[in-house]
Formats: C-alpha cells, sequence, structure tokens
C-alpha cells in the first residue's frame, strides 16, 4: 500500500489534532482513523515516536490524566501550526485523496472476497449434490426454504440494529461515514448480485 502520509506530513497533521485541546493518545489515534472514515488506522508504533519527538522538541507537552499520558499544544507548536497553515491544507487534500483511493482499494478487495465466497458456496453445493445423490432433489422443500427466509429477515433484523446504534454513535463512533455507507451498500450489492447468480446457476442445473 503506498503511504499515507508524505515525509513530515503526519507530525504537521498531529499538531492540527492537538489545536482544539488535549488528548491522551487513543483519542489522537481515533480521530485519524475517523478522518479516513475507518479505512486507514495508525498504529501506537508509528504516533507514539512522533509525539515524542514533538514534545522533545517543545511543540507538544505532556501531562497526566489518571493513568492515561495526555498531549497539549504548547505555544510554540501553536506558533509553528498557525505559519504552516497552507502546508496543512494541503495535507487535508491529499488525505481526501487517500481516503478515496483507500476505499476503492477496499471495494475491490470486498467484490474480490465476494467472488471467492461465491466459488466456495458453489463448490460446496456442487459437493453436496455428489454425495447426496438424486434422490434427494435439488429443490428445496417448505421447511429449508422458511429457514432461508428467517435467515435473511433475522439479517435484515440485526444488521438495521446495529446501523441505528452505529449512527446514534451508542459503541462510540458516532455517526456513520460516507466511506462506511458506501463500503456497506457495495457488500449488499455484492451478496445479493452472489446470491441471485447461485440461483441462476441452481435453475440452469436442474
Amino acid at each position: 500500500m503506498a503511504a499515507v502520509f508524505a515525509h513530515g506530513a503526519l507530525r504537521l497533521y498531529l499538531l492540527a489534532l492537538l489545536k482544539d485541546g488535549p488528548r491522551h493518545g487513543y483519542e489522537i489515534i481515533k480521530a485519524l482513523s475517523d478522518r479516513f472514515g475507518g479505512t486507514y488506522s495508525p498504529s501506537a508504533g508509528t504516533v507514539y515516536p512522533r509525539l515524542a519527538k514533538l514534545e522533545a522538541e517543545g511543540l507538544v507537552a505532556t501531562g497526566t490524566e489518571g493513568r492515561r499520558t495526555v498531549y497539549r499544544l504548547t505555544e510554540a507548536g501553536l506558533a509553528e501550526l498557525t505559519g504552516r497553515q497552507a502546508e496543512l491544507a494541503g495535507i487535508e487534500q491529499d488525505i481526501s485523496a487517500s481516503v478515496k483511493r483507500l476505499a476503492d482499494d477496499l471495494r475491490a478487495d470486498i467484490r474480490r472476497n465476494m467472488q471467492g465466497v461465491r466459488a466456495d458456496l458453489a463448490a460446496s453445493a456442487e459437493n453436496v449434490r455428489h454425495t447426496a445423490g438424486p434422490r434427494h432433489g435439488d429443490v428445496l422443500g417448505d421447511r429449508a426454504l422458511k429457514e432461508l427466509e428467517h435467515q435473511i429477515n433475522q439479517f435484515r433484523t440485526e444488521l438495521r440494529a446495529d446501523l441505528r446504534r452505529h449512527a446514534a454513535g451508542q459503541d462510540g463512533n458516532g455517526g456513520i461515514s460516507e466511506i462506511t455507507a458506501e463500503t456497506i451498500r457495495t457488500v449488499l450489492d455484492q451478496a445479493k448480485a452472489s446470491i441471485r447468480a447461485t440461483l441462476g446457476e441452481s435453475n440452469l442445473k436442474r
């Protein structure tokens, strides 16, 4: 995967994240992940060394909040951030481009994975047909059909509950980003296409 931040860009962006107030490390990592719509989440090994370097340069100061270390912007850090607003605007543009690229890559991965799932399902169905033999038939009975309908309805109910909880921020994420929504649409479209294709193939093999 191509680098998300150009050289030195993450350092400046960390200062920008502290402009609105102190944050502890986890909050900083989560803020970065949220900015990328969940398509990229920096590791602690990426963020903390840069924060330590910013502290050594006097741009960030640390304190404690319980057991957590809290980072805040110093006057020197604010001065550097203020003097580099044009550069920061360029970083924001680069982030927007990276988000689009990462989202496109994620959707492509989902499509490939769904194709793999479809192939696995087709292979499993073929194996069942050979193992069970023609006497069992390929047509579902009423009971099996109702079980499938129940499973689909249960999936719909659970997914709606998850979406509403996420949108309400009850799980700490605070809403659904456009990238998350688009990714979910892609997954659902691919699942629907795979199921319809499987049904179509089943009709052809009868």
